[in-house]
């Protein structure tokens, strides 16, 4: 049996993660924590495995029988929360991004390096059974040479809490790129099969709520979370290009832009075949052969429960998998180029 403590009860937690460990029967949850302890209160009524609620994390970093923490506060929180479990000899599974930028995700890998610590972070994807698919294909060689990949991740007018932590890049380290495009570009990379970097050029633009008491929406994730007296300095769209030592990547990536069309997908282009897949979902392939194209028949079970299983799993038996940092690592350090290029107005190399 293996006992954890949630830090941070908001919408990750209750959507995603303790759903699938109230789920899994070799989990005890022992505590739910959250500054506000209304927060953790209501998640202990949703979710009765919850035993005790809390308002200071450091209670259950002091207990001796926590052995694992779920670190899904908002992003400037990551870092600290993460260094200081490692250090209490807890194992972490923390959301995505590691953290706001890549030289303290590299701080924090070192970290559980030393401790002897499984440290995983939760790029969901990984664990998305299309994603597993593709990325099976790409191996087998059934797409050919995979030359370019194209992904999109924009829609309408839906900046998610403007003014309060998701749009003040100190407390969330960015926009649209950290917050959506961290699960892109890991996808991306993780298919391609651990593809190194060479160079990226970007841009990035925060232009739909320059003046956010005038800002309209139809409607908002994070909305409890807006403050329109705060701050939104962060990139409500993104573009550029980057060059890896396996295939190019052309991005476009909104928050919010003014054509009401989302478009939410990855186009994998190879010589033999190429596939789009649509995000969260199911992809379509097309044959360059015989020039058909179908969509394969398969059930996509629950991404984070499939994450969460696979967390408890490497701290049983030690064997880091696909989600531990060591192999999250370069989807950071694409971020922090990208928006180094952005700020530069300049082409990043590695």
């Amino acid at each position: 049996m293996t006992t954890v403590a949630i830090i941070g009860c908001g919408r990750i937690a209750n959507n995603a993660h303790l759903p699938a460990l109230s789920e899994l029967e070799n989990v005890r949850i022992k505590y739910a924590c959250d500054v506000i302890e209304s927060k953790a209160e209501v998640a202990k009524e949703k979710f009765p495995k919850i035993e005790q609620v809390i308002t200071d994390y450091k209670v259950a970093l002091a207990d001796a029988e926590v052995d694992a923490v779920f670190v899904l506060t908002p992003n400037y929180a990551h870092y600290t929360i993460t260094m200081d479990a490692l250090k209490a000899g807890k194992h972490v599974l923390c959301e995505k991004p590691i953290t706001v930028n890549y030289p303290l995700s590299v701080e924090m890998a070192n970290e559980a390096e030393k401790q002897g610590k499984i440290l995983n972070i939760g790029v969901c994807n990984r664990y998305n059974k299309s994603v597993e698919m593709l990325r099976e294909w790409v191996d087998s060689g059934k797409f050919g040479n995979v030359y370019h990949v194209y992904c999109s991740f924009r829609s309408f007018r839906s900046i998610p809490g403007l003014g309060g932590d998701f749009t003040t890049k100190s407390q969330s380290g960015g926009g649209v790129l950290i917050d959506w495009g961290i699960h892109f570009f890991d996808l991306i990379l993780y298919i391609l099969g651990g593809a190194k970097l060479k160079n990226v050029t970007c841009d990035a633009y925060c232009e739909m709520a320059k003046d956010m008491k005038s800002y309209k929406y139809k409607g908002m994730w994070a909305e409890d979370t807006k403050n329109l007296d705060g701050t939104n300095d962060v990139d409500d769209f993104i573009t550029g290009y980057v060059r890896t030592d396996k295939a190019s990547i052309s991005f476009n990536g909104a928050w919010a832009q003014n054509v009401d069309v989302p478009e939410m997908y990855i186009d994998f282009l190879g010589d033999k075949g190429g596939a789009r897949l649509q995000y969260g979902d199911k992809f379509t392939f097309y044959d360059g052969q015989t020039l058909e194209s179908f969509k394969p028949e398969y059930d996509i079970p629950n991404m984070y429960k499939c994450e969460d299983e696979a967390f408890i799993k490497s701290i049983e038996t030690g064997v880091k998998d696909k989600n531990n940092i060591v192999n999250i690592l370069e989807s950071m350090k694409l971020l922090d180029a990208l928006y180094e290029s952005s700020e530069k107005k300049a082409e990043v190399k590695f």
